[in-house]
């Protein structure tokens, strides 16, 4: 089958961005997360916290490094799979792009070093304004992707100039785009209940395990608290999100709910397999006034559908209709878990209940499948455009690219990507499975000698560290 250059780039830019931004979805929360670990501990004094911090700092270290090697990747296919697009919008995306480096990563170059080696060689009220630090430059180098990736879903601040560049005129209008308000901290509160989950999951571990279980009870116990108060939060965000979708993108919107005639009242498709060759849904469950009720807070309103844009208009629709609904049924099973683990953990019953340890230890991937397929339904949704309603996808290609040059570099980034994913996936798993470093007992012996730290052969008493070179 011969599949054209524009096809494989998308599938070549899907692939990249899906396997990037899971490093970003966990670190920019890890980092909050070590941030209120230290305050914790600066406040009450309590070693635990220290554990615990020196603890995620190695799965940080390493997870934020896995992100910045497979980032560098993004910047160089906009040369060379997408020129056009770099060459008309390069105007607008060059600059904001440029801020991420002028604030995110000069925060984070000026203070990571300090958060990796300088525990004990500045006061702890330094090293506490270092972690919020790099909190700030991981949640400021989001800020800048959603302005640019924002900017493409609804471009404002523009006038088109010559050859088709999109040349700025309101830099406020395209930074401080109403759309960027309700995006970002959606983006945001997913790493954070993203990497709440992940720790809940290591403490459940620990606890089922027997090992570590002071940390593990702490790990649980805060993380499920804290995502019981965000979880609630993202949804929140989730339905301003689909409000913009909903006016400003309707073809998407409709694409979302699978809808493809006009409905007044319209119905709420709770599943189903849409047939896009015969315009219709099969198999489909559905309940009556509630589309309208979600689009519109409103029981009679008219929901438009697919079939009121031309064809060549229209985005895929299987992609989205199913990504946004795996996408809400991830974020109402977090939801489940973080209400019942955060009554449970009031009444300190969280040790006796190995059922649920068990679920909420099997509940890790759930932010990552809801952040992934939050931004299929977004970016497949989106399409047939690249800057919504002004530039195509398939006019911002690069002229003259051909089908071998682009499946090689699939090839190579897929091979290359795999095997850094296996090494740091292996990596974080032995530090994990090694666990926090043992509380001392009275005597300054740890309590558990036998259990192994980190991977630099550090002896069970002594602080774990991250040598040169690992």
């Amino acid at each position: 089958m011969d599949v054209s250059p524009l096809m494989l780039s998308r599938i070549q830019f899907a692939f990249t961005i899906s396997f990037h931004i899971i490093f970003p979805a966990f670190t920019i929360g890890l980092a909050a997360w070590l941030t209120f670990l230290e305050g914790c501990g600066l406040v009450t004094g309590r070693p635990i916290y220290r554990r615990l911090s020196d603890f995620w700092l190695r799965i940080f270290a390493v997870a934020f490094g896995l992100g910045v090697v497979s980032g560098i990747v993004m910047a160089f296919q906009f040369g060379t799979n997408w020129s056009e697009l770099s060459r008309r919008t390069g105007p607008i995306q060059g600059p904001l792009l440029g801020y991420e480096s002028f604030t995110a990563f000069a925060l984070e170059a000026a203070f990571f070093g300090v958060l990796m080696f300088g525990r004990d060689r500045v006061p702890r009220a330094v090293y506490f304004v270092a972690c919020l630090m790099v909190t700030l430059g991981t949640s400021l180098s989001a800020f800048w992707i959603l302005v640019n990736n924002t900017w493409m879903q609804w471009p404002t601040g523009f006038a088109m100039g010559e050859d088709g560049v999109f040349v700025p005129v309101d830099w406020w209008a395209i930074v401080m785009n109403e759309v960027v308000w309700v995006r970002f901290p959606h983006m945001i509160l997913a790493a954070y209940v993203t990497s709440a989950f992940c720790v809940a999951a290591t403490g459940a571990w620990y606890m089922l395990r027997g090992n570590g279980a002071d940390e593990g009870r702490v790990m649980l116990a805060m993380a499920l608290r804290l995502a019981a108060i965000l979880v609630p939060l993202q949804i929140g965000f989730g339905h301003l999100v689909g409000d913009y979708v909903h006016d400003k993108q309707p073809a998407k919107f409709a694409a979302i709910e699978g809808r493809w005639e006009d409905e007044q009242p319209a119905s709420e498709i709770l599943i189903a397999w849409p047939d896009e060759a015969a315009e219709a849904n099969r198999f489909a469950v559905a309940i009556p006034y509630l589309g309208s009720l979600i689009g519109s807070m409103s029981l009679t309103s008219k929901e438009v559908g697919l079939k009121s844009f031309p064809p060549d208009q229209r985005p895929p629709v299987l992609i989205p209709f199913l990504a946004f609904r795996v996408m809400v049924g991830c974020g109402l099973l977090m939801l489940g878990i973080a209400w019942a683990g955060a009554w449970l953990s009031l009444g300190a019953r969280l040790g006796q209940a190995r059922l649920f340890l068990w679920a909420t230890f099997l509940s890790f991937p759930l932010g990552f499948v809801a952040t992934l397929t939050g931004w299929f339904t977004a970016e497949v949704g989106r399409q047939p455009w690249v800057v919504y309603g002004q530039l195509r996808t398939a006019d911002a290609v690069t002229p003259l690219l051909t089908s071998p040059q682009v499946a090689t570099s699939l090839a190579v980034f897929a091979a290359v990507y795999a095997l850094i994913f296996s090494f740091g996936t292996f990596y974080i798993y032995r530090q994990l499975r090694a666990g926090p470093n043992p509380a001392p007992d009275p005597a300054g012996h740890a309590t558990n000698p036998k259990r192994p730290l980190s991977l630099s052969g550090s002896s069970p008493g002594a602080p774990a560290t991250l040598e040169a070179g690992e």
